[in-house]
């Protein structure tokens, strides 16, 4: 029996086991900062929403250590197909979640200048936005801890839910500025907050195609259906 090369396994499935549990934490930490960002703009609670803000700094952190520690996984073994899938995985996601960070703190940003006017009727449609996006990020961090290609190909497919009450609340969101010239300015802000947790959901499905690929070697090709009805070159723009 090879020991030295026993024990080189041991100690690859040992570092996986750490930084699979590592990028996890950070998805977490990134779904709390979307949850904390709409609980600002509720409570219209503007120290709080500027917290919020540079508690991005933590994720952009972790990011960094994933990447150290993915060179020392190289490190310990001569990777093979399956270990490079583990390694490209692992790097992917977590500059993922790292924008899905980003997105949650432009949330917060949006919610101050929002907490300095009259409160407007639609803030409320953020919450369910937020709410199915949390929820598609949770799911795809549980399918690339157990390896569960099934359960990422189900957010991949469940994303169209959050592209329509995407659409539906943009839609009504221009309703309200046509009504009332007067919401114009915090309806704009709403816009570009409820596309950032829309771009939320395409990062989630992002790391689904990436988790099915780590455990399938083959690339998640089947046709999704994008309900997003208000993509053009300028609505685009909103969640950049």
């Amino acid at each position: 029996m090879n020991t030295g090369t026993d024990h080189i396994i041991k100690s690859y499935d040992s570092e996986l086991t750490r930084l699979t549990g590592e990028i996890v934490r950070m998805g977490e930490l990134a779904v709390t900062q979307l949850e904390a960002a709409i609980d600002v703009l509720e409570r219209r609670d503007e120290r709080a929403a500027r917290r919020v803000v540079g508690n991005d700094d933590a994720i952009d952190q972790l990011e960094q250590e994933i990447g150290h520690d993915v060179v020392r996984l190289l490190a310990l073994r001569a990777p093979m197909a399956s270990d490079l899938r583990n390694v490209y995985a692992a790097l992917r996601i977590a500059s993922d979640i790292e924008r899905i960070g980003d997105y949650a703190a432009n949330v917060a940003k949006r919610s101050i200048p929002l907490s300095m006017v009259a409160p407007v009727a639609p803030v409320g449609g953020l919450h369910q936005l937020a709410t199915l996006a949390a929820a598609e990020v949770r799911q795809v961090l549980v399918a690339y801890r157990d390896r569960d290609a099934e359960r990422a190909y189900q957010v991949w497919k469940d994303d169209v839910v959050l592209d329509e009450a995407y659409t539906g609340y943009f839609r009504q969101l221009l309703t309200y500025m046509m009504e009332d010239p007067r919401n114009i300015t915090p309806c704009t802000h709403l816009l570009f907050m409820a596309k950032n947790i829309e771009r939320i959901g395409d990062h989630a499905t992002n790391i689904a195609e990436n988790v099915w690929f780590q455990v399938t070697g083959e690339p998640l090709d089947k046709q999704r259906s994008k309900r997003d009805l208000t993509s053009s070159p300028e609505t685009t723009k909103l969640g950049e």
